[in-house]
C-alpha cells in the first residue's frame, strides 16, 4: 500500500494551477467595469482575453525544452514571478493597449507554470501514488473555472475590477517562496537545439484555430469565415505534424502516441474534456436567459457544481482503485450524458431542489472523469517521454477549454430556435455526442493501469 502523504508539490502545482485557471475565469465579469474606467466599449478589451489565451498556447509548446535546458525549479519560479508582475501591470494599467501587452505577458508567464510544475510531479512521483497527485492537479481545473465568475462579480462590485488582478500578488508571493524551497532541480543531462521552424509553425497554428474558436462562438461571425479559419488551421496543423515527424529534434514529439493508453485519453479523452466543459458556458446562460435570473443568483446556483466537486473528491481515488479505468470512464461518462440530457428537460417550473440535485451530480461526474482521464493519459508512459507527452497533454486540455465554449456556442445556434428551446436542443444535442464518446473507453484494456491502481 503507497504512503497516504500528502504530496507538497502537487500541492504547489495545483495551487498555480489554480491561480492561473481563477485569473482567466475571474477577468470576464469584470471586463465591463475596466471598459468604463478606460473610457471604451466592453468588446474593445476583448482582444485582451483572447491574446492571453493564444500566448498560453504558443509558450506551451517550449515549456518543456526550457525546463530540460535550464532545469524545472528556476523556470517555473521564474513563470510565477512573471504571471505576478504582470497582473500587477493589469491592475496599474489605463488604457486597452497597456491591458493586451500586461495580458499577453501575463500569458507568457501561465503557459510555463503548470506544465513545468506538472512535469516536476510526473518525474518525481511513483507509479502508485501517482493517482493521489493527479487528483491534486485536476482540482483546480475543475473549481476555478466554477468560482471565477461569481467571485469576479464581488469583487468587482464591492471593491473594484482591480483587485481581480492584486488577489493573485499574494498567491504568487507565496508560490515563489515555497517554489524555491520544495521543488527539486530536474534538468536533462543532454539538451538539443531549439526546433525554431516547428516553433513558428506550431505558434501559427496555434493562432488559427485560437482564431476559428473565437469566431465560431460569436453569434455574427459568417460561417464562411469560420470554414476559412478551420481550412487555414488544417492546412497549419499538417504542416507542423510533417515538420516534427521528418526533423531530428522537434519541438513536439508524439512517440507517446504510441501507447494506447495516452492515445485513447489524447482523443477520445479530449473529446469528452470539451464535451464537459460547454457545461460552465451554457448554464449560466440558460439560468439568464431562459429561466430570467440575474448574473448573481444564476451564477450562486452554478456553483452547486463545485459542490459535487468537491463531494466525490474523497471518493475519486478509491472508486479508481475498486473498479477498472475503462469501466469507470465508460459508466461515469454514460452518467455525465445522462445529467446532459437531463438538463434538456429543465424549466423553470422545476423545483429549485431537484435543479441542484441534478447540478451536484452532473460535478461529482464530472470531476471523477477529469481526474480519471489524467491519471490514465500519464499512467503508462515512460520516464524518457515523460515531457513530450506532459506537454501534448497541456496543449489539449488548453484548447479543450476553448473548444468547450465554441461548442456550446455552435450547438446553440444549430437548433435554429430561440429561448428555452434552444438550450433544451443544445444540452440534447450534446449529450448524444457524450455518449459516443465515452463509448471510446471500451479500447481501453482491461487490466490497464494496474500500477497506478494498486491492490484492490
Amino acid at each position: 500500500m503507497s504512503n497516504a502523504r500528502i504530496n507538497p508539490v502537487a500541492l504547489l502545482v495545483g495551487g498555480a494551477f489554480f491561480m492561473e485557471l481563477l485569473d482567466g475565469s475571474i477577468i470576464n465579469t469584470a471586463l465591463p467595469a475596466m471598459a468604463r474606467s478606460f473610457g471604451v466599449a466592453p468588446i474593445d478589451l476583448n482582444p485582451g482575453v483572447s491574446a492571453y489565451l493564444l500566448t498560453v498556447a504558443v509558450f506551451i509548446l517550449p515549456s518543456g525544452w526550457l525546463a530540460g535546458r535550464y532545469g524545472a525549479r528556476p523556470v517555473f519560479t521564474f513563470a510565477v514571478a512573471l504571471f505576478t508582475i504582470a497582473s500587477i501591470l493589469c491592475a496599474l494599467c489605463n488604457t486597452a493597449p497597456w491591458f493586451i501587452a500586461a495580458r499577453m505577458l501575463q500569458g507568457v508567464g501561465g503557459a510555463m507554470m503548470v506544465p513545468v510544475g506538472r512535469l516536476v510531479v510526473l518525474r518525481t512521483t511513483a507509479k502508485p501514488d501517482l493517482m493521489r497527485a493527479i487528483a491534486i492537479l485536476t482540482w483546480p481545473g475543475l473549481t476555478a473555472p466554477v468560482l471565477g465568475p461569481p467571485l469576479g462579480g464581488f469583487i468587482t462590485q464591492y471593491f473594484s475590477w482591480h483587485w481581480v488582478f492584486l488577489l493573485n500578488v499574494p498567491l504568487g508571493i507565496a508560490g515563489i517562496l515555497l517554489a524555491l524551497r520544495l521543488l527539486p532541480s530536474v534538468q536533462d543531462t543532454e539538451t538539443k537545439p531549439f526546433d525554431w521552424l516547428g516553433f513558428a509553425l506550431g505558434a501559427a497554428a496555434c493562432l488559427a484555430l485560437t482564431l476559428t474558436l473565437e469566431q465560431a462562438a460569436l453569434d455574427d461571425t459568417p460561417i464562411a469565415q469560420v470554414a476559412a479559419l478551420a481550412v487555414a488551421t488544417v492546412v497549419l496543423c499538417r504542416l507542423f505534424y510533417r515538420h516534427i515527424t521528418r526533423h531530428p529534434h522537434p519541438l513536439l514529439g508524439l512517440q507517446p502516441f504510441a501507447i494506447p493508453t495516452f492515445k485513447v485519453t489524447m482523443l477520445g479523452g479530449s473529446a469528452m474534456r470539451i464535451l464537459i466543459s460547454t457545461m460552465p458556458f451554457l448554464l449560466p446562460l440558460l439560468f439568464q436567459l431562459g429561466f430570467g435570473l440575474d448574473p448573481f443568483h444564476a451564477g450562486l446556483l452554478v456553483l452547486t457544481l463545485f459542490a459535487g466537486n468537491v463531494a466525490i473528491k474523497p471518493l475519486t481515488s478509491p472508486i479508481l482503485r475498486r473498479w477498472r479505468f475503462r469501466d469507470v470512464l465508460v459508466a461515469n461518462g454514460l452518467l455525465q450524458a445522462a445529467t446532459m440530457a437531463a438538463c434538456a428537460l429543465l424549466t423553470p417550473s422545476v423545483p429549485w431542489p431537484v435543479i441542484v440535485a441534478l447540478l451536484v451530480v452532473s460535478g461529482a461526474s464530472r470531476s471523477l472523469q477529469f481526474t480519471a482521464l489524467n491519471t490514465l493519459a500519464f499512467a503508462e508512459v515512460p520516464e524518457k517521454w515523460t515531457s513530450m507527452a506532459n506537454t501534448l497533454f497541456s496543449l489539449a486540455f488548453q484548447f479543450s477549454v476553448g473548444m468547450g465554449v465554441a461548442v456550446g456556442a455552435v450547438a446553440l445556434r444549430a437548433t435554429g430556435a430561440s429561448g428555452l428551446p434552444a438550450f433544451h436542443g443544445a444540452f440534447a444535442g450534446i449529450a448524444v455526442l457524450m455518449v459516443c464518446a465515452s463509448l471510446s473507453g471500451l479500447k481501453i484494456a482491461p487490466d490497464a493501469a494496474a500500477v497506478v491502481r494498486g491492490p484492490r
